[in-house]
């Protein structure tokens, strides 16, 4: 197994940097097979989502597609795909951000009872609490 980092999955969806880019798509489809797989964390789709949204400006629905088809792809590894299924559906349904999704469910899952913010938006999370207000 190999890991991947957030720029080398951006260059490979974007196919903006020819030369990145190319380098990109033949580590991947070299790398992946039914015996090789590539590690995927979820910072790399946090990542990923800011990325696409701040420097590409994908709409919420394209970035969306694009998790759920690399959390489909069976020749990645996605370590804890539960956590960021439940992550996707939150961004899709539930307009919140990503990261803060993940936060939310990624602490549930790890005993927390709730997480604090200061961010109004992440406070709609079930398991997130607003700090003042």
């Amino acid at each position: 197994m190999k890991g991947i980092d957030t720029n080398v999955l951006v260059r490979y969806i974007v196919q903006d940097d020819p030369q990145q880019s190319r380098q990109a798509t033949l580590f991947i489809e070299e790398t992946c097979s039914d015996e090789k797989t590539i590690f995927i964390t979820g910072i790399i789709i946090c990542e990923l989502v800011w990325v696409l949204e701040a420097a590409y400006d994908y709409p919420r629905q394209s970035i969306a597609a694009v998790i759920e088809k690399i959390l489909e792809t069976r020749q990645f590894h996605i370590f804890q795909s539960d956590i960021l299924w439940k992550s996707l559906h939150d961004y899709q349904h539930l307009n919140v951000d990503f990261a803060d999704s993940y936060i939310n469910h990624l602490n549930v899952a790890n005993g927390c009872e709730y997480t604090m913010t200061f961010d109004k938006k992440a406070a709609r999370l079930k398991h997130f609490k607003r700090l003042g207000k």
